[in-house]
């Protein structure tokens, strides 16, 4: 691997990092000095810088159906900026919203552009209603400690995923307020297929990411989790939530299955899962941030970074054919060395300076996967 390029903008250390899909190589990072830096990859220096707080940023989102339209979370605040709008140092949001009690730690907007979800630091999920510009839905009483992550589930519009530093990951229903499944990686018998060369770090959830909608043909219904024991697991969230349903329902579901849809080998709890681990040449510590690669075939591969300052890049049809066959051989497509902590990662859909790094510095590092 060739050496980054390294992108200049921030004053202080690099938080989070978004690529468009509508305009190849635009990303956007953001910085615990409060500020947002937009960079087109076809060019050196960046676009321009926007100062939205006086305090950190901790994550970032497009909404989904309009990328001009940026959501920002900072401290316990949600702020919406349209960047077409933006005069020169005139960072007025065009929304505010200050719903959560606690610091939030993401911000996503669900494929209708119709809701956001923040979490926090509080273990709550705040449900945002977009057009109605008030809180939808409060969801407590899941975590019990910082909810760290969320996403929602874009083929069941009522439904998000979270993960929290409580090793809980949680599927909801939103529209009820409740959780619909909770899986505790904390548990013993959750841990014990873990491998002996394993990290001995709590299995906190420290990030979950679920395909869009045009890479289930490829993946299927799944969700990833990275945990804080250098686990990721690859969850099919059908069978999960299959398996809460009464047995009698579950019958016709039976026979052959096609791949992603609810196949897998099953662990000796009848879990339908893959564990990424140390054995397979997964991460020695903490995983921070997981996601799907947008370049090339939408999809095909599952990127990781974690504090053992390596992202790992896997190959996603391997991993899914390994859930039908139990084989697990190279399914490590590239590892990348780096020298700190990754914080953030994303991919953007170009050819070349397609894998964006934030890690424990203020310079952003930018890679070419193929």
């Amino acid at each position: 691997m060739t050496e980054p390029r390294r992108l200049r903008g921030h004053k202080a250390t690099a938080t989070f990092c978004i690529a468009s899909r509508d305009k190849p190589g635009l990303v956007a990072t953001s910085g615990e000095d409060g500020c947002i830096c937009w960079f087109d990859m076809r060019c050196k220096d960046v676009k321009f810088v926007m100062d939205v707080s006086n305090e950190p940023i901790s994550s970032l989102c497009f909404n989904s159906g309009n990328e001009n339209i940026i959501y920002v979370s900072t401290g316990n605040e949600v702020k919406s900026f349209d960047v077409h709008m933006l005069a020169d140092n005139s960072w007025k949001p065009l929304e505010s919203y200050n719903y959560n009690k606690e610091e939030i730690n993401q911000v996503t907007c669900n494929s209708r552009s119709s809701f956001l979800a923040s979490a926090d630091d509080g273990g709550e999920i705040k449900i945002i209603d977009i057009h109605q510009k008030r809180i939808f839905k409060t969801l407590r009483a899941g975590h019990t400690s910082i909810c760290s992550s969320v996403q929602f589930i874009p083929w069941r519009p009522w439904e998000i995923v979270t993960g929290g530093l409580d090793s809980k990951f949680i599927i909801w229903d939103f529209s009820k307020g409740r959780p619909s499944k909770i899986v505790d990686f904390g548990l013993a018998d959750m841990r014990s297929g873990s491998n002996a060369g394993q990290c001995l770090n709590p299995a906190f959830v420290h990030s979950v990411k679920v395909p869009d909608v045009d890479m289930l043909d490829k993946i299927g219904k799944i969700c990833v989790v990275a945990r804080g024991d250098g686990v990721i697991d690859v969850i099919n969230t059908e069978s999960e939530l299959t398996a809460t349903k009464p047995k009698s329902s579950t019958k016709s579901r039976k026979g052959t299955q096609s791949k992603g849809s609810d196949g897998g080998v099953p662990d000796e709890n009848g879990r339908k899962w893959l564990h990424l681990d140390y054995s397979l040449g997964g991460h020695t510590a903490a995983v921070s941030c997981v996601t799907f690669s947008l370049f090339g075939e939408k999809g095909k591969f599952l990127v990781s970074g974690g504090n053992d300052k390596l992202v790992k890049v896997w190959d996603c049809s391997r991993c899914l054919d390994s859930w039908q066959t139990g084989d697990t051989n190279e399914l490590l497509h590239l590892n990348i060395n780096l020298t700190k902590k990754v914080n953030w990662l994303c991919t953007t859909p170009a050819e070349s300076d397609n894998l964006v790094v934030c890690d424990t510095t203020k310079l952003v590092k930018v890679y070419s996967v193929s």
